[in-house]
């Protein structure tokens, strides 16, 4: 070779290592050589693909077109098994397989069957196993005695063979640190975000195994309002994604972790919690409040659990259900009988037992006392929305009352269709919306101030008063609710542990007016079994049974700052007064649950 050859080549090589284009095709990490391992025949594997969901992962495409794909996660010796079939949206979606439902610190065998195509050639793939481990769950530490564990531990009672493919959404949270409690609404004067705890959200299987949950890191920052609060409201839409609120904001994310949107509140609203209904109209039914509303005095101020705004996809608000110009913000019986050790979330143990006066609410008003206390009046939560149901057979809303103690029905127009709770402290132009309690065979049961004959009971300081779809018309509604049971009857019992709760079903009967009680749980635990604040009782249609979380049971309000409650999830078939699930969570603050569906979240 010529020294003229050899320079000649020299120059090559240098212009290969300065030109783009040249070191790319000479390999190296952006060329064509592939860096990472893969297991099977398509692509790498990707866990905690959108940072929300570790214990998901995606094995990628491999640049072919895959389809037809179906995934088991190998459950651990007596686990529960995980199966889903993957639709190709999926698939085109997150740009390969997605693995939904992976053990904690643990190397999680996954098997995976799907069809690969390249060009006009296919190839059926059966059965291909992937290793995939993922690390222990990480979760804050909030500084305070009552947390134990990084996540809640449990004990599983009872799953009966129907049931042994259940997985529930878990929606709980830590008890409020000194972290999360560094913000404050101050202007104008009141408002609920006066006090928020960190989430705690997770899914478990029947075995009473953590199979997937939320790292709220990069969503959540509890020193900043705007993107802290209480994570709260989570429902599973008809197509799979989950829905949810928290402070200011509101959201919806897919099971894998992957962001549909999370959005600011429109400017007029503030302090979102409790209630995110994805209605059947397309909209989304937030229950908020007014961050700035000028009261009949003249006295502006952010009001309390008592806004319910409508939402389009686009973020606009369609329509508003302002309910201290709809309802009496001024009704005090309830609120003068509860007991304000547990006001809802706002648990103090120094009140436990005390309730108020009327020389307490004038006193309070007096004094210009507004935010998240319990009293009357806009500026103070005198309502405590806890829930919304739309209800498209005749465009109106459901909302539960906490403070109130009532169930409430409310048309397009503002006005009350009707009203299930105590006929006892109503205005005149409410006293023919009160439904009258009927017996199976439609005759009246007698009441006499807030107690009935019989069986028959009002809910009391309850939550999620859910329409049940299926089986309701435009004339017969059916109504399932968590009756949580704080002053039954408009009164405190002689001693604590005379206190239960209830799940009931109600039928209304909407032409004659008149409800009759079919169906209820709970009385029969007693207060073992109570809960004071939160809780759900929602109909499933896909088992047609009727799943309830007793979120606060055991719940000790004067060692609230040291002792966390032991909720009890149940199930029951239709009708039935046995469960056929109970599965016990270990020292966790729960607000809600519900049964989740892989085959909604991914073979849509």
């Amino acid at each position: 070779m010529t020294k003229f050859q050899l320079k000649m080549i020299a120059v090559a090589i240098t212009a290969s290592c300065m030109l783009p284009g040249l070191a790319n095709a000479a390999g190296g990490g952006s060329g064509p050589k592939v860096n990472y391992p893969v297991q099977g025949q398509i692509g790498e594997v990707i866990t905690n693909p959108y940072k929300i969901a570790p214990l998901t992962a995606v094995i990628r495409n491999g640049g072919y077109v895959l389809k037809d794909a179906t995934v088991r996660i190998v459950p651990k010796k007596g686990g529960a098994e995980i199966k889903y079939n993957v639709s190709n949206t999926m698939l085109r979606t997150h740009a390969g397989i997605p693995v939904f439902g992976l053990y904690p610190d643990y190397n999680n065998k996954v098997e995976v069957s799907y069809t690969r195509v390249h060009g006009n050639k296919e190839v059926r793939v059966e059965k291909e196993i992937y290793q995939i481990y993922t690390p222990g769950i990480h979760t804050e530490t909030n500084g305070t005695m009552a947390q134990h564990h990084a996540m809640f531990e449990t004990e599983v009672k009872k799953v009966a063979p129907e049931f042994k493919d259940r997985l529930y959404f878990i929606n709980n949270f830590l008890p409020s640190g000194g972290k999360v409690a560094r913000v404050t609404w101050n202007n104008p004067m009141g408002g609920a975000l006066e006090w928020v705890y960190y989430p705690q959200n997770a899914v478990i299987d029947a075995a009473g195994d953590v199979r997937w949950y939320m790292f709220v890191e990069p969503i959540y920052d509890p020193e900043n309002i705007y993107k802290s609060g209480i994570m709260m409201g989570f429902h599973q839409t008809d197509d799979g994604f989950l829905t949810f609120g928290y402070g200011q904001r509101y959201a919806k994310y897919d099971l894998m972790g992957r962001e549909v949107f999370n959005r600011r509140l429109p400017a007029g609203y503030a302090d979102f919690s409790h209630a995110m209904d994805p209605a059947q109209n397309g909209h989304y039914f937030l229950r908020v409040s007014s961050s700035d509303y000028r009261r009949p005095d003249g006295k502006r101020v952010h009001t309390v659990r008592d806004v319910i705004a409508e939402i389009d996809q686009n973020g606009n608000v369609v329509d508003d259900f302002r309910l201290f110009e709809i309802l009496d913000p001024y009704r005090d019986n309830v609120i003068k009988a509860m007991d304000q050790g547990a006001v809802c979330l706002n648990v103090d143990s120094t009140q436990s037992g005390k309730t108020l006066t009327q020389e307490d609410l004038v006193k309070m008003d007096t004094a210009d006392n507004f935010g998240d206390i319990a009293g009357v009046g806009a500026g103070r939560n005198w309502a405590h929305v806890n829930s919304v149901d739309y209800d498209p057979s005749d465009d109106s809303i459901i909302i539960s009352s906490r403070h109130q103690s009532a169930l409430i029905k409310i048309g397009r127009d503002k006005k009350v269709k009707w009203i299930v709770g105590s006929h006892e402290g109503w205005k005149k132009e409410f006293q023919d919306k009160l439904l009258t309690p009927v017996d199976k065979n439609g005759k009246p049961i007698k009441c006499e101030g807030s107690k009935c004959e019989g069986d028959f009971d009002w809910t009391w300081t309850q939550h999620t008063g859910w329409r049940v779809d299926s089986k309701s018309n435009k004339d017969i509604f059916y109504l399932s609710v968590f009756d949580n049971g704080d002053a039954r009857g408009m009164e405190q019992p002689a001693l604590p542990d005379m206190k239960y709760s209830r799940a009931v079903i109600y039928k209304i009967d909407q032409k004659k007016m008149t409800i009759q009680q079919i169906w209820e749980y709970g009385k029969e635990r007693g207060f073992d079994w109570y809960s004071p604040v939160t809780s759900v009782t929602e109909y499933q249609k896909d088992k047609n049974s009727v799943f309830v979380y007793s979120a606060t049971a055991s719940l000790n309000i004067k060692q609230f700052n040291t002792v966390s409650p032991n909720p009890i999830i149940n199930e029951f078939k239709w009708g039935s007064t046995e469960p056929a699930v109970e599965i016990q969570l270990k020292s966790t603050m729960g607000y809600r649950a519900l049964p989740i569906s892989v085959d909604k979240a991914f073979a849509q």
